[in-house]
C-alpha cells in the first residue's frame, strides 16, 4: 500500500469527528520529500511551563526573544492555535499525554506528584511508548519524568522499578521530578546516575528554594548545566540509532521551569533578562535535536511534535523582568500555570513531518494533548484498545496533523482541570467553569476561579465577561455534559 493510501486508511477512525478548517501552506513553500519506510521515527518534545506567547511563531517580539529552531518547525510543519494541556500543571498532563486518559480519573485529584511518589502510570496500562515498542520501535525518555517510581514511597537508593522501563521505555536518562527538585540527581536506567552507596547526607545539599535535598551519595545536578546535559543525552541517543529500526524519543527539557538557570552559552543573549535567556536555552536544545536528525539523514522520515505541559508562569523575579521588557508569555490569554483560565492550558503545538504535514500550515482546531495516543496509533496503523479499558479520552487527530480540512470539530468537547482541581469544559465557542476546587485549602489568590462562570471564547478569548446569566440553556447543557464525562469511564466513542 502506498504511503498516502495507508495514511488515509489509518485516519478513517476520525472521519466521524471531522476537522476544523486548517490553512494551506503559504505560496511557494515546499511540503517536503516523501519518506520511504512504512513507519516514521517519532520525536516528541515536551517543554516545561512554556507559555503560548513565549516563542516567535506564536507572537513573541523578535527584538527581545528569538526562537529560530522552534520557528523552523512551524515553517516546515503545521502550527496549531488551539492546542490544550489537559491540566494546568505538569504531572497530570504528562500522565494524560502518555496514556490518552484524563489524569483526574486517577487518585491525583489536584496539584502534582511529590518527588517520592510511586509510579503513577499503572504498569499494565498501554502508553505511547509501550504501543510503539510492541511494533518494533526503540524507545527512550530523556529529561523530566515526574511520574514516580516504585510501588510505594520512592527509595532512590534502590532500583527504581517499576518505572519508565515498565511502561514501555527501553532507555531512560531523567530528572526524576522537577528542575531544582529535592532529589538533586539524574536517573539513568533503573538507578540514580552514579549512585555510590545508600548513605544519605540531607543537610549537605540545598534545593533552589533552600529546602534540604535528599542527600543521595551520587553526582549532584548543577542547575545551569542540566539543559546542556539533557541536550547531549538526547542527541547522543539519536545518533546511536541504526537504519531500518524506527525509534521514539520522548524528550522533556526542564526549560523553562523555575529555577531560571540559562547556561553560559545562552546567558545574556535575549532582551528579556534571564527568563528570556532560558527560553533561548530551550530553543537551542530543540535546534541540537533537529541538527542530529539532519546529520543522521533521518529528518525526512521523522515526525517531530513540539509542545508543552501547561502554560507559562507569571511569578518570579526573572518573569517580572521579562514582562517589563515586553514579553507577553501567555499571549492573549488570561491566567497562567495552575489556573483554570486559558493561559494555564493553551500551549504551543507544532507537527513537522516532511512530505506529509504541510509546510507553513496553521490549524485552529481545538485539540488536547491526550489526543496524542490515538493519533500515533492511527499513524502507525495500530488498533485502538476498547474505550472503556485504555486511552479512554484520546481522539484521533491525524487528519489535522496532515493538514486535511473539514467543517466539523475534531473532538466534540474537552475537559480541563486546574492545579486546585477545578473542572472546566469546552464545547464549540463555550467554556463552562464549574468553580469547585478539590484541593482542601485552595489559595486565596485564586479565589476568582472558585465560582461558576461561562465564557464565549469566540468573542472573548481573554475571559473578561461571564455570560452565564444570559445563557442558562448553555449552562445546563455544559454542566450536565461535564458530569457525564466524570461519571462515565471514557469520553471517546
Amino acid at each position: 500500500m502506498k504511503r498516502r493510501a495507508f495514511l488515509k486508511t489509518a485516519a478513517l477512525g476520525a472521519t466521524a469527528l471531522g476537522l476544523h478548517p486548517c490553512l494551506p501552506p503559504a505560496a511557494g513553500e515546499s511540503a517536503g520529500t516523501p519518506s520511504q519506510p512504512a513507519r516514521p521515527n517519532i520525536v516528541l518534545i515536551l517543554a516545561d511551563d512554556l507559555g503560548w506567547g513565549s516563542v516567535g511563531c506564536y507572537g513573541a517580539d523578535p527584538k527581545i526573544i528569538r526562537t529560530p529552531h522552534i520557528d523552523r518547525l512551524a515553517k516546515e510543519g503545521v502550527r496549531f492555535t488551539d492546542a490544550n494541556a489537559p491540566s494546568s500543571v505538569c504531572s497530570p498532563t504528562r500522565y494524560g499525554l502518555l496514556t490518552g486518559r484524563y489524569c483526574w480519573r486517577t487518585s491525583l485529584k489536584y496539584e502534582v506528584l511529590g518527588p517520592r511518589a510511586p509510579l503513577h502510570i499503572e504498569p499494565k496500562r498501554p502508553t505511547i511508548a509501550s504501543l510503539l515498542k510492541s511494533l518494533g520501535y526503540r524507545t527512550a525518555i530523556v529529561g523530566k519524568w515526574h511520574l514516580g517510581y516504585q510501588s510505594d514511597k520512592t527509595d532512590y537508593t534502590k532500583p527504581l522499578r517499576p518505572g519508565a522501563q515498565d511502561v514501555g521505555f527501553d532507555y531512560q536518562f531523567a530528572v526524576p521530578s522537577n528542575h531544582g527538585d529535592v532529589t538533586g540527581v539524574f536517573v539513568e536506567g533503573e538507578t540514580v546516575f552514579g549512585l555510590r552507596s545508600a548513605t544519605l547526607t540531607p543537610q549537605k545539599y540545598k534545593s533552589f528554594r533552600g529546602v534540604s535535598q535528599l542527600g543521595l551519595d551520587a553526582p549532584q545536578r548543577v542547575d545551569d548545566e542540566v539543559m546542556p546535559t539533557l541536550t547531549q543525552k538526547a542527541v547522543a541517543w539519536i545518533k546511536q540509532q541504526e537504519p531500518g529500526t524506527p525509534f521514539f524519543l520522548y524528550y522533556c527539557p526542564v526549560a523553562v521551569h523555575n529555577p531560571v538557570t540559562p547556561s553560559a552559552q545562552t546567558r545574556k543573549t535575549s532582551g528579556a533578562g534571564p527568563y528570556g535567556d532560558w527560553i533561548h536555552e530551550l530553543d537551542a536544545s530543540v535546534g541540537a535535536v533537529l541538527a542530529a536528525l539532519d546529520e543522521k539523514g533521518l529528518a525526512h522520515n521523522t515526525l517531530v511534535l513540539f509542545t508543552a505541559d501547561n502554560g507559562g508562569e507569571f511569578f518570579g523575579e526573572e518573569q517580572r523582568i521579562a514582562r517589563e521588557a515586553g514579553l507577553n508569555a501567555m499571549g492573549p490569554f488570561k491566567g497562567d500555570k495552575h489556573t483554570v483560565w486559558e493561559g494555564g492550558f493553551r500551549v504551543p503545538y507544532i507537527v513537522r513531518w516532511p512530505g506529509h504535514a504541510p509546510a507553513g500550515a496553521v490549524c485552529d482546531a481545538m485539540i488536547s494533548l491526550v489526543d496524542t495516543y490515538a493519533t500515533i496509533a492511527a499513524l502507525v496503523g495500530a488498533p485502538m484498545p476498547p474505550a472503556t479499558e485504555a486511552a479512554e479520552d484520546s481522539f484521533n487527530i491525524l487528519p489535522a496533523w496532515l493538514g486535511e480540512k473539514s467543517d466539523t470539530p475534531l473532538r466534540p468537547h474537552m475537559v480541563l482541570h486546574s492545579a486546585d482541581g477545578v473542572f472546566a469544559i469546552r464545547k464549540g465557542p463555550w467554556k463552562w467553569i464549574e468553580g469547585k476546587p478539590a484541593k482542601p485549602k485552595p489559595p486565596a489568590m485564586r479565589k476568582d476561579e472558585f465560582q461558576p462562570q461561562l465564557y464565549n471564547l469566540a468573542n472573548d478569548i481573554a475571559e473578561t465577561a461571564d455570560v452565564q446569566k444570559d445563557n442558562p440553556a448553555v449552562v445546563a447543557e455544559l454542566s450536565g455534559l461535564l458530569e457525564r464525562c466524570r461519571t462515565q469511564p471514557n469520553t471517546r466513542p
